[in-house]
């Protein structure tokens, strides 16, 4: 926990140096008050008095999932401040600002119920809160604000009623980063809605609210009509299909026409097949996801031949961290906003498939949970099972927040360039190799660690070279000089990998997309 709480601290500090604002002195403050208050969630998860059951076999991971937004606010306000567009300057500025709000609350949650009461941790969160407070108020305007609480209140209610009906399925930690990212996407839905403007905004922005926001109060439906009804029948069944049918064609459907103001089926259709190029890398990734399932199909048919073999090994897991890298790359390089539409369609029906697995809807229920079972961790240890939603997630969310009105040519300069590739370079190369080389060939383990050495040095290694063959590949890339701060980078965020008790496939694409926008 100390190493990754000095390796988070370091990040912030690269992040403080290069800004040097108003708002990277708060992310320090933010930091130190969260280093005292993660020993106090660490301590509470111990002792079972964390008032929900978070997922056990990790620590609270406040620190490292504190900082993500508040970073990620202030680089994007500083890539946009040196672009000169103000609006998505004042956007970065409520990220941030949204982010150290959030993570004081869940800070001042965890002070409040520990007894007896931590006298020097409140006198920290005190401090801190204090700083970010004043700092607020004299930089956000009064919608500003109000948006900000908007988010916060959300992320109330959609707490207390998500970890309450899934139990062990998050830390402390990662329900701050995915309760938080969720309900600022929910509070950017309603406030576009209600002020929509003919031809304003790009229409795959919409698409990524709507898609995320409806699946969520999908699932949110279902669960809350499955306490009153048994989800195994075929009634069940049928009942769930045609409510998603109704739901889909008659809430989604419109809501989504009234932002882009056109048949979201039509552009969609139109937007899909507008290019040979599009074509071509639909038929490509239509027979990867052929190769998924057959990968998934013949570890099954292997399990029932051999019956000691329970589980899947790390290294065939890891396959489709390699499925995944030939999908992303080719996508990045030629189209990336067929890429960006393509990852929301399947993140949508990546999460309708686990509600089918969940709910044993009928015909495929009962058979997803059997297949999947093969593929499960000591992180599924909850009634959901996310790490395949945690690696999509992962290598989408450098592609859906890179700050493209801020970026006049489609790329930033110097690293920045390398961006979008974060998801790629942290979890589909570094965390791939350094999980491969160093359960086979890793002998020095890392102290307090199951990690060694040999995956850690070999996983930095790969991500240099994948950096050297993007080089090659893709013309729009210019580094401009910054090997060093992406030397560094590349190192943190492989570091973070081998001491992190967090979910890895979304936390280090974040902070390494944090360290190369910087």
């Amino acid at each position: 926990v100390l190493v990754e709480s000095l390796l988070v601290f370091i990040i912030v500090l690269s992040v403080h140096a290069v800004v040097w604002d108003r708002f990277s002195w708060c992310t320090v403050a933010l930091a130190i008050q969260a280093f005292y208050v993660q020993f106090k969630w660490d301590r509470l998860l111990q002792l079972g008095g964390a008032v929900f059951q978070f997922r056990g076999a990790a620590n609270s991971g406040l620190l490292p999932a504190s900082m993500v937004i508040p970073l990620l606010g202030v680089v994007m306000k500083e890539r946009c401040r040196a672009a000169g567009i103000v609006y998505f300057e004042r956007f970065g500025i409520v990220v941030a600002s949204t982010g150290m709000l959030l993570a004081l609350f869940l800070s001042i949650l965890a002070v409040g119920i520990t007894k007896p009461v931590p006298t020097n941790t409140c006198i920290v969160t005190g401090i801190a809160g204090s700083i970010i407070i004043y700092t607020m108020k004299h930089s956000l305007t009064v919608s500003e604000v109000i948006e900000v609480l908007e988010v916060l209140l959300i992320f109330v209610y959609l707490s207390m009623i998500l970890l309450y009906l899934l139990p062990r399925c998050f830390t402390p930690g990662e329900a701050l980063l995915v309760l938080g990212g969720v309900s600022f996407v929910l509070n950017q839905l309603i406030k576009r809605s209600l002020n929509v403007i003919e031809g304003r905004g790009d229409p795959i922005d919409f698409f990524l609210l709507v898609a995320v926001v409806g699946v969520v109060l999908l699932g949110l439906f279902f669960t809350v009509l499955f306490i009153f009804l048994d989800s195994g029948t075929w009634i069940a069944s049928m009942f769930f299909h045609m409510m998603t049918a109704v739901l889909g064609l008659g809430v989604i459907m419109p809501w989504l026409y009234r932002l882009i103001q056109r048949n979201p089926l039509f552009w969609l259709l139109q937007f899909l097949f507008q290019t040979h190029t599009r074509l071509y890398l639909l038929v490509y990734w239509t027979f990867l996801a052929a190769s998924a399932c057959g990968v998934v199909f013949y570890q099954n048919a292997k399990r029932s031949s051999e019956s000691k073999k329970h589980q899947a090994s790390t290294i065939t897991r890891k396959y489709f961290h390699f499925i995944v890298v030939a999908t992303y790359v080719p996508g990045l390089i030629y189209d990336r906003q067929l890429l960006y539409v393509a990852a929301v369609l399947c993140l949508a029906v990546f999460i309708f498939l686990e509600y089918v697995r969940y709910f044993r809807i009928k015909p495929f229920g009962q058979t997803l949970r059997h297949l999947l079972s093969l593929f499960l961790d000591e992180r599924d240890s909850g009634p959901l099972i996310l790490t395949h939603i945690y690696l999509l997630l992962g290598m989408s969310l450098p592609v859906w927040l890179f700050p493209r009105s801020c970026a006049p040519k489609g790329t930033l300069p110097g690293a920045g360039a390398l961006v979008p590739y974060s998801g790629v370079l942290a979890v589909g190369v570094g965390d791939t190799i350094a999980s491969v080389f160093g359960s086979t060939m890793g002998e020095i383990k890392w102290p307090g660690t199951k990690k060694t050495f040999e995956g850690t040095m070999t996983a930095i290694f790969a991500q240099i070279i994948a950096v050297a063959l993007i080089l090659i590949f893709d013309s729009s890339v210019n580094l401009n000089s910054s090997y060093a701060w992406i030397l560094a980078s590349v190192s943190l965020v492989s570091l973070l990998e081998a001491y992190t008790t967090q979910i890895d496939n979304l936390l280090l694409p974040l902070y390494l997309q944090i360290m190369l926008m910087a």
